[in-house]
């Protein structure tokens, strides 16, 4: 059984309840976490209090630096039981939890090297005057993070945090808790003072509602449904908190006819089908260019007959979705689309060693979506394409931006001037030109506008989130 981590100490919940931890590969319960309450969180946020004022305000951010270093160092030593942790939790192929471990690392480390780079300014002001400006962190910051990247957003959201000086509460997904109660105890081990990192499990209306209500929070980082960011900021705003919102999207793929379809065809699978399709910036929406519309869709339709779902340690293309709830979320979107006329170019396989019980979904094209059916509107966090037609580049923006949402754009053209002409006219917090995703991208900038949230994590960038200036001026004569 999981237990709690707060102030480098593993501690059960003052509830007395614990939450079964479920395999989505077989749909059986194989651990328990915390469910953890109200008083549980006043316990961690006062343990990160104590840090922030007393060992945490004494390490200077060279050492803060060198204590992240020595962070990702450990989460390097320990990948293969990370991503063992990872794979049975959330149902993630071996590479992908692989690789998720691998970017934990890198988040570490970046952040590392940025802990005595975030500098304020000397402004030219009136003659006698100095003026200058400090970067202060917020001081205890919540996290909460979601399910279905639980290393990689800890990485960075955490990563970030620490390195500007706070101190940390997370309440993971109840789905995903087992990687971030590890890692938080490597913190510990290689010298993070106690308070530094705290984890606290347990359902989002009792655990999550807590740490976002907390008059001792300062800050809040939250990644989610557009919904559930409502009501963080709502919460927050009643108390002036400021807040970071990373809340999905509905990300296009435009492709222009003059595109390398070689390499636009094994990006958009996996920009759709990577974790099942469960990824918050997943390129859900195909829009192509009608000279090359029926070409392109032929050649995906193979592609995607080829694709193989199955249990994550098999390590096919796909793996199971995180749980029933959301098997069947995706199977409405489906049946939706099916009673529309929404026609199916191709599936892929779910494999006969796939258990009966565990959570899958064939990877699904689909073909003519018309632009206001929920299935090209809202976020489905399933393996599910949604192909339609443009007819020039003024079409192709009305598509792109006909949705509430706004996080990450790919366009596909050679056409130098287009690319430039199509990175100003989408709205969006992200642009790839011809590549998807840039590896990953640690340094580069994540977030969205408009029902994507606000504020970015990932990058410099995000040290400016999770800071906040203050202004010195000096009347010398």
């Amino acid at each position: 059984m999981q237990l709690n981590y707060i102030a480098n100490t593993s501690v059960a919940s003052s509830s007395g309840l614990t939450l079964p931890v479920i395999d989505p590969s077989d749909g059986q319960p194989f651990d328990a976490i915390q469910r953890s309450n109200a008083a549980d969180i006043d316990s961690a946020v006062l343990a990160a209090r104590q840090c922030l004022e007393g060992p945490w305000a004494r390490i200077n951010a060279a050492e803060r630096g060198r204590l992240l270093m020595k962070l990702s160092a450990a989460v390097t030593a320990h990948a293969a039981e990370l991503a063992l942790l990872e794979q049975r939790d959330c149902g993630k192929p071996t590479k992908q939890a692989q690789a998720d471990a691998t970017a934990l690392a890198r988040y570490f480390e970046y952040y590392a090297g940025a802990c005595d780079k975030l500098h304020g300014d000397t402004l030219p002001y009136l003659d006698g005057y100095s003026v200058l400006t400090w970067r202060e962190p917020h001081g205890v910051t919540g996290h909460i993070v979601p399910w279905n990247y639980p290393m990689q957003i800890f990485g960075r959201s955490v990563g970030g945090a620490l390195a500007a000086g706070n101190t940390c509460v997370v309440k993971p997904a109840e789905d995903a808790c087992l990687s971030l109660i590890r890692v938080a105890q490597l913190a510990a081990e290689v010298g993070f003072p106690p308070g530094a990192i705290n984890i606290v499990t347990g359902y989002g209306h009792e655990v999550g509602d807590a740490l976002a209500r907390h008059p001792g929070i300062d800050h809040i980082s939250f990644t989610g449904s557009p919904s559930v960011g409502t009501l963080i900021q709502q919460v927050a705003a009643e108390r002036h908190c400021p807040v970071t919102l990373e809340l999905g999207g509905k990300s296009p793929q435009i492709v222009f006819a003059d595109a390398d379809l070689d390499a636009v065809i094994p990006t958009v699978i996996n920009a759709i089908v990577q974790n099942a399709g469960q990824t918050c910036s997943a390129g859900s929406r195909l829009l192509v260019e009608d000279a090359i519309y029926e070409p392109l869709l032929a050649r995906l339709g193979k592609a995607f007959e080829a694709l193989r779902v199955g249990p994550a340690t098999l390590d096919l293309d796909v793996g199971p979705l995180i749980r029933a709830s959301q098997k069947i979320r995706v199977e409405g979107f489906l049946a939706d689309a099916a009673a529309a006329g929404i026609g199916t170019v191709a599936q892929g396989r779910i494999v006969d060693e796939a258990p009966a019980s565990g959570f899958y979904q064939a990877p699904t094209l689909l073909r003519d979506v018309p632009v206001d059916h929920r299935i090209a509107q809202e976020e489905v966090f399933g393996p599910v394409l949604a192909a339609m037609r443009f007819h020039g580049e003024d079409e192709a923006v009305a598509l792109a931006n006909a949705t509430q949402f706004g996080l990450v754009a790919g366009v596909w053209t050679r056409d130098g001037s287009r690319q430039l002409r199509m990175a100003k006219r989408v709205r969006s917090g992200q642009v790839f030109i011809n590549n998807y995703g840039a590896g990953g991208g640690v340094e580069l900038p994540f977030g969205g506008v408009k029902s994507s949230g606000y504020g970015r994590e990932k990058g410099f960038e995000a040290l400016y989130g999770f800071t906040t200036l203050k202004t010195v001026a000096i009347r010398h004569g």
